[in-house]
């Protein structure tokens, strides 16, 4: 509810998330295009048994993804400090500050892409043991990299150092991304099966077509408005476990989240 608050007071936050969503699909896209461009504009003759390509392309598919997805949110968290902070937030701002760390973003997006196509060739040529372990790495990935873009942003540190650094402050304060991912991540889903009540009605009674786009359109704002509240989330706890504590979210309750060993 913190989180949702800063959100409220600063509503123009949430168009990082949007300018995401609308990047990677602009950029699935142009991928989709690519492909069909390459087999001749005929389904029939694309060509799947290439493995070499296949993987090359998730890869370049993955270093994208990543790359968009960073970019916008430390922009977002840029703008969350300068709001904690008491300064003035606008969007240009927070798009000025990820281009001058554009460096560093290419690099951890190609150093996660690399992580990535590791885990799914694994998760595709190991059986049924592959799929478990790369599952169960996908999660340790998830949570030891909770605190990359923050880190990235303000510490100046490569991809490597980035990594351990965010494993580091995760093994200092262990709990918060678990806590955090599960509370956001329920709430959006009861938001969004609430929200689709009424998107069926009208998919059934009304108009298919109008129901589709409505649906599509609700999704999109649900995730919008919470992933711009996760990420002023990680931007909250970042400041405060590395000392800048701002009086925007109670210590009780950042405390609270965490377990120590």
């Amino acid at each position: 509810m913190n989180s949702f608050s800063i959100l409220k007071k600063n509503k123009q936050l949430i168009i990082f998330p949007i300018l995401s969503g609308i990047s990677l699909l602009l950029m699935m896209g142009i991928f989709i295009l690519g492909i069909l461009a390459a087999a001749g504009w005929d389904v029939e003759y694309i060509n799947t048994d290439n493995d070499v390509v296949n993987y090359a392309l998730m890869f370049l598919f993955y270093f994208v993804n990543y790359f968009v997805v960073v970019f916008f949110n430390m922009a977002l968290i840029h703008c969350s400090k300068l709001y904690f902070e008491g300064e003035e937030v606008s969007v240009s701002t927070g798009l000025k500050f990820s281009a001058s760390r554009i460096g560093v973003i290419l690099s951890w997006a190609f150093f996660a892409a690399t992580i990535g196509t590791i885990l799914k060739i694994i998760q595709e040529n190991s059986g049924w043991l592959g799929k478990i372990v790369s599952g169960l790495l996908g999660i340790v990935w998830g949570i030891t990299t909770f605190f990359v873009v923050p880190v990235i942003a303000y510490e100046k540190l490569g991809p490597i150092a980035a990594f351990k650094r965010s494993t580091q402050l995760m093994k200092q304060k262990w709990g918060e991304s678990l806590a955090a991912t599960f509370s956001l991540g329920l709430i959006q889903t009861l938001v969004f099966l609430l929200a689709m009540i009424p998107i069926f009605l009208i998919a059934t009674y009304v108009n298919l077509i109008l129901g589709i786009f409505a649906g599509v359109m609700v999704g999109f704002v649900i995730f919008a408005v919470f992933s711009a509240a996760q990420t002023i989330f990680i931007s909250s706890v970042y400041h405060n476990i590395t000392g800048k504590i701002d009086d925007h979210f109670d210590q009780k309750l950042i405390d609270s989240l965490f377990v120590k060993k």
